[in-house]
């Protein structure tokens, strides 16, 4: 267990000639040392290239962890067909500048270059084994709708969603926009570092609530999907440590949440 910062990547076997994820020895082996009277559950993020509305994934970064923010699995996964075979999208990147930051780390063994579809069967082997039902993002609409346009797009349908059946899918945007941005303690942190925009809304990135949570002033969000899944995972932790009733349901509205209030404070401040 661990949660630290650093990228630990270790590919997982994937066998069976139908699809579906099994355990070999070492893993059944690893699944009886695991703690099932704890809530597993996988906090994900993708990095993507194309227009914004027709965003495909190159990176997928995910880890396995508990609401307390513990980290058990690291997995940052680089999407070969997007690397190798699509050249001319890629460079549509939005960050497309720290594309030759993925090479070094691949040379380094610090990622792991994966077809899309068995990056699906890696994620699904870790959830099966962690017996993880639950998967959160930051702003998990644009995920999950990435992550199926992706599989559809390179699979050329023969795949048409990312995660198992079942899988609940929550928005870590959401629940922060209810419990931690809603904090006047953050107002004031808002108001005093630069984190309002020019018309006056309160910020709700997963970069102004980390560097609330962590109170660094100087927090620039990696934007590659691992690095940006650990701070998103601390985020996650802060929310249930509240212990505040929460949606933890997609709303993409939900930016919205505490500007009353934050504006109300703002006069007084």
């Amino acid at each position: 267990m661990t949660n630290t910062f650093r990228c630990d990547i270790i590919a997982l076997s994937v066998r069976g000639n139908d699809g579906k994820p099994q355990l070999d020895r070492k893993e059944f082996a690893m699944s009886k040392k695991i703690d099932y009277r704890k809530k597993y559950i996988c906090v994900l993020d993708i990095e993507t290239a194309n227009f914004i509305d027709d965003a495909i994934a190159y990176d997928v970064g995910f880890v396995i962890a508990d609401r307390k923010g513990n980290i058990y699995e690291k997995r940052s996964l680089m999407i070969a067909e997007m690397f190798l075979d699509n050249a001319e999208m890629m460079k549509s990147a939005y960050y497309a500048e720290k594309l030759p930051s993925y090479w070094k780390d691949f040379a380094k063994g610090e990622r792991t270059m994966v077809s899309i579809t068995t990056a699906r069967k890696i994620l699904y082997k870790l959830m099966k084994l962690y017996r993880v039902t639950d998967v959160f993002a930051y702003n998990a609409s644009f995920d999950l709708n990435g992550l199926n346009r992706t599989i559809r797009y390179l699979t050329k349908s023969e795949i048409r969603y990312f995660f198992p059946y079942g899988t609940e899918i929550h928005c870590i945007w959401n629940m922060a926009c209810q419990t931690i941005l809603q904090q006047k303690s953050y107002f004031r942190f808002a108001l005093e570092n630069g984190l309002v925009k020019e018309n006056g809304n309160l910020m709700t990135s997963a970069e102004s609530a980390y560097r609330y949570i962590c109170k660094d002033k100087g927090f620039t969000e990696s934007h590659t999907g691992l690095e940006d899944v650990e701070i998103e995972t601390a985020i996650l932790a802060k929310c249930y440590a509240q212990h505040k009733k929460m949606n933890t349901e997609i709303y993409r509205a939900c930016w919205n949440l505490p500007q009353k209030n934050f504006k109300n404070f703002a006069e007084t401040y």
